[in-house]
């Protein structure tokens, strides 16, 4: 069976050095695993004139732990450090064909990224804690007043949020360094 979402995203990201750390202070704080650490696959599609990224949109196929689930998100407003935007999402059964739907309407692959992740619930937000190819990052979903309360649990700063996609964030690595590949995935 096949399950959708429509919804608002609130979230913010945190780079952190050491999610070892971060482990830690979910479990003192009474945190329960949604996941196992486990691998993900992503693919942002787009025209080929880059409409959607130019208009802060994104549409985005994810694979992980045996599932494939296809993405719609809208624009992102800020309140303070927390990122929302519409989120719409369905899981789908044949990811590869989804692809090609997509590129027979016009959104082909732009970028790709790969994270190993592991999820947890803590003060009803969902804690994702991201391995990238360019660091390790917290991300925290949820209520925005409860993403405040779970941020200091964790002992994350609002300050330290960081407001651009994966995406941007691997543009501008690249930017620093010019000699990493087009996507962000792991060295095989």
């Amino acid at each position: 069976m096949n399950a959708s979402r429509d919804s608002e995203e609130s979230e913010i990201k945190v780079p952190v050095p050491d999610l070892a750390l971060i482990r830690g202070r979910l479990a003192q704080n009474g945190a329960s695993r949604i996941s196992e650490l486990h691998d993900e696959t992503n693919v942002l599609l787009d025209d080929a004139a880059g409409t959607l990224a130019a208009s802060g949109r994104a549409l985005r196929i994810r694979r992980a732990r045996g599932r494939a689930i296809v993405t719609f998100k809208g624009p992102p407003a800020f309140e303070g450090a927390v990122k929302r935007r519409e989120e719409i999402e369905v899981e789908i059964g044949d990811p590869g064909a989804a692809e090609r739907i997509l590129e027979r309407l016009g959104f082909v692959p732009k970028f790709r990224y790969a994270k190993r992740r592991e999820e947890f619930r803590c003060v009803g937000c969902v804690v994702a804690l991201d391995e990238t190819p360019i660091g390790s990052f917290v991300e925290i979903e949820g209520d925005p007043a409860a993403i405040a309360v779970c941020a200091a649990l964790l002992g994350l700063s609002h300050a330290d949020a960081e407001r651009r996609s994966y995406a941007g964030l691997y543009r501008r690595a690249r930017e620093k360094d010019p000699s990493l590949p087009p996507d962000m995935l792991f060295a095989e």
